[in-house]
């Protein structure tokens, strides 16, 4: 079952829609409606981080829950939840150089995990005025997917189960959005020591 934060954003439920249509069972929860505890109580087998419109600093619960449960419970961060993730292990959120709303990037990337069997480069639908500042990703990421810019798309812990994507893969402007959902389920769906 995954639970999802939901950080007041409408492509929340289009991510809930194409997790549900691949099967999985889900919870939705705003960032400010549920607490640690909550989560603990519900132990899910995933945690989403939703999009939204804010900082991570604004994303209610988003932060403490990635560094309360990582490498506890597999965490998938879409756009603001992809920044949340490397924002609680210490990176830099800033301003992007070019506002993306709306707009599609081609999308390199490295061809593990979440990009599994993916085109090389593919195309991904961009809705973001922030990123991750590269000079301060911590050491424990790798960037695993980038722009032909080289600004961050996105980026796996080396050793936990952990991965942010900056593009919104719920888009239908995306291409292998529901392939990068399944691939991180998947990659990480077994074998992942959980809490007791």
């Amino acid at each position: 079952m995954i639970l999802m934060i939901d950080n007041y954003d409408s492509f929340t439920f289009n991510l809930v829609q194409y997790l549900g249509e691949m099967g999985q069972k889900l919870i939705v929860k705003r960032n400010d409606e549920i607490s640690i505890k909550d989560i603990e109580e519900i132990n899910p087998d995933f945690l989403m981080i939703s999009p939204g419109p804010c900082t991570p600093d604004d994303a209610g619960i988003s932060l403490d829950a990635i560094r309360t449960f990582a490498g506890k419970i597999p965490i998938f961060g879409v756009c603001l939840g992809h920044q949340s993730i490397a924002q609680a292990f210490g990176g830099d959120v800033i301003r992007a150089q070019n506002l993306m709303h709306g707009k599609t990037s081609d999308i390199y990337h490295d061809g593990k995990t979440v990009f599994a069997g993916l085109d090389q480069p593919f195309s991904a639908a961009r809705y973001h005025s922030l990123i991750v500042k590269k000079e301060t990703l911590p050491a424990c990421f790798e960037i695993s997917a980038w722009t032909n810019d080289d600004e961050i798309m996105a980026v796996r812990h080396k050793e936990l189960p952990i991965e942010g994507v900056q593009f919104h893969p719920e888009s239908i402007i995306t291409s292998y959005g529901k392939e990068m959902l399944r691939n991180f389920i998947e990659a990480y769906g077994k074998n992942v020591q959980r809490k007791a």
